[in-house]
């Protein structure tokens, strides 16, 4: 059994003592396909694996980034590439360019639906100011490609009733698990609840597809409560779909109080819910990585966990890191 860490207030989730992450290597782009000539991937916000590819989004970004998989650290790994996802040129200078991006914070894989007969991924933005609030849906091909097809969403609809509920609105992960679309909702200082959102599947759909006007109501809202470390809790910044309902998260403890400002990542961690929505465990990182992206693989008896970071620094790459964790009974294939 690990140590446990010892956390300054009561928690539902105990806190295990840190796990160290392998750096597999940082996101290295061409710089011939990035829009302002950098040679590296920043502010990774959402991760998704499709077979023996990685997707990321950035939220600093107008575009997808694709990489290699990889299973062990690759120093000299090939560059990733760029996939446009919308429109136009964003401001070159760190707060202009804040106020103006889409903040493109979570990245999805979905199962077939109407138009995209081989499943897609989708990109939403964060929802906390009014123009982060757009989705893209790309559709995929047999192999797990891009294949072309690709339509922007007005998640305006979608929104609205989140915000009644949510003095601050930040939708910071997506994933579709046991046959419901689930949206993550990172909490702050102010707020140190985090929630997950839950939609029918088979309603929500043809609403992504554009069948339907207007998107479903949410099934339910389960606020969540992570702990928190040197006062500081710790909230959800992306999900991953494991087995029978269950799910993996990453979340970070940053020292803000709303969902704009960035502060110092205190700590960062991984865990599991299970399919009745108690959390089961959460692991601290070591060396506090701000993690925002997160996909599982099983391996054997372990959970392979492959993570993607925001360095909140336009000119340090984001890295790919992985970690090992035991399966339990509960979250077994």
């Amino acid at each position: 059994m690990p140590q446990l860490l010892k956390a300054p207030m009561a928690t539902p989730a105990t806190l295990f003592a840190p796990l160290h992450p392998t750096l597999l290597h940082t996101l290295q782009i061409d710089p011939a396909q990035h829009p302002r000539g950098m040679a590296h991937l920043s502010a990774a916000s959402g991760l998704v694996r499709v077979r023996q590819r990685l997707y990321v989004v950035a939220d600093d970004e107008l575009h997808l980034g694709q990489f290699d998989d990889c299973g062990s650290p690759t120093p000299a790994a090939a560059p990733g590439r760029l996939l446009r996802l919308l429109d136009g040129e964003l401001p070159q200078g760190k707060k202009q360019r804040k106020a103006a991006k889409p903040d493109l914070e979570s990245l999805a894989l979905l199962p077939p639906l109407p138009g995209c007969p081989a499943g897609a991924l989708l990109a939403l933005g964060s929802g906390s100011r009014p123009n982060r609030e757009t989705g893209v849906l790309v559709a995929l091909d047999v192999v797990g490609q891009p294949n072309g097809r690709m339509a922007t969403l007005d998640l305006g609809g979608l929104y609205a009733p989140l915000h009644k509920r949510f003095a601050d609105l930040n939708i910071e992960g997506a994933l579709v698990v046991s046959g419901e679309l689930l949206l993550l909702q990172r909490g702050n200082l102010a707020d140190p609840h985090s929630a997950c959102i839950r939609y029918d599947w088979n309603q929500i759909a043809p609403w992504l597809a554009g069948l339907q006007p207007q998107p479903p109501a949410a099934k339910s809202v389960q606020r969540m409560d992570l702990g928190h470390v040197d006062g500081v809790p710790l909230t959800l910044t992306d999900g991953t779909p494991l087995h029978g309902g269950a799910w993996a998260f990453a979340a970070v403890a940053e020292s803000t109080d709303d969902s704009y400002a960035d502060g110092a990542c205190v700590a960062s961690a991984v865990g599991i819910v299970l399919p009745d929505g108690q959390v089961r465990q959460v692991h601290l990182l070591h060396g506090a990585p701000k993690v925002e992206g997160l996909a599982v693989l099983s391996d054997g008896s372990d959970w392979v966990f492959t993570m993607v970071t925001d360095p909140d620094d336009p000119q340090q790459a984001a890295q790919l890191l992985q970690l090992r964790l035991p399966q339990d009974k509960d979250t077994q294939a």
